[in-house]
């Protein structure tokens, strides 16, 4: 599966959606994660992690990287930045939120996704062009994807396994919340092959690939990434 970018200039425009990305101290993935955005049509808006002000954004994207250095663990000192008071807000309120790989970290220990992050069961740090499926298309980043799609995104980390308690793994399977899963190979361990999740209410979502790296050819493995910001802009802009 394959997008082509619907921005015609790479620079913002009145009108077009604002998507705000979360800087911490540590993130390295939120240039690429503006990158995206602009392709999808929508202006980036970066957000400091100490300013308690979303800026009058229409959804957030948790980039990835090490925030705060994964001191304690991955993502949990970033919970507690005065940014994220008001995610956690705004996602309760229905905000579309993105968290992409630390960001999925941060979502977890925010207690807006359900589980874990762990280091990966093999104990090294892993980077690969990884193929997932695509299981829910009905969030709001997934929209413009075919359910049960072959997607190559590129996956990096080394506290990437997903873990949850029987109970938790249960309700995500039964209610489709299992967002996309890992395809031909497990890159870090995570119970029953899951790469991402959603809330119940489909607007948070947690990605441990990276889709941001895959909006074009030139400086990734495809275009498949790109559909999960098309989806987003494509949902808010009028037809």
């Amino acid at each position: 599966m394959s997008y082509e970018s619907t921005d015609r200039t790479l620079l913002a425009r009145d009108g077009d959606p604002r998507i705000g990305i979360v800087v911490f101290p540590g993130s390295l993935d939120d240039r690429d994660a503006a990158r995206a955005v602009r392709a999808a049509g929508a202006q980036p808006v970066m957000l400091w992690h100490k300013a308690p002000d979303l800026l009058g954004v229409d959804a957030v994207i948790l980039p990835g990287g090490f925030s705060y250095g994964d001191y304690l663990r991955a993502g949990a000192i970033a919970r507690f930045s005065p940014v994220m008071e008001a995610v956690v807000d705004a996602a309760r309120r229905g905000m579309p939120v993105l968290g992409i790989c630390n960001g999925f970290q941060i979502l977890c220990e925010a207690h807006l996704l359900p589980g874990a992050l762990i280091r990966n069961a093999h104990r090294h740090f892993r980077c690969v062009d990884q193929p997932l499926r695509v299981e829910n298309t009905s969030t709001a980043w997934t929209t413009g994807y075919t359910k049960g799609a072959r997607i190559v995104v590129p996956s990096k980390h080394g506290e990437g396994r997903y873990v949850a308690d029987d109970r938790t793994l249960a309700e995500l399977e039964a209610n489709g919340r299992v967002v996309v899963r890992y395809l031909e190979r497990n890159p870090n361990g995570s119970l029953h092959d899951i790469a991402g999740i959603t809330n119940e209410a489909g607007n948070v979502v947690g990605l441990m690939p990276h889709p941001e790296h895959a909006i074009d050819t030139l400086t990734g493995p495809s275009t498949d990434g790109l559909g999960f910001f098309v989806s987003l802009v494509r949902s808010m802009v009028p037809a």
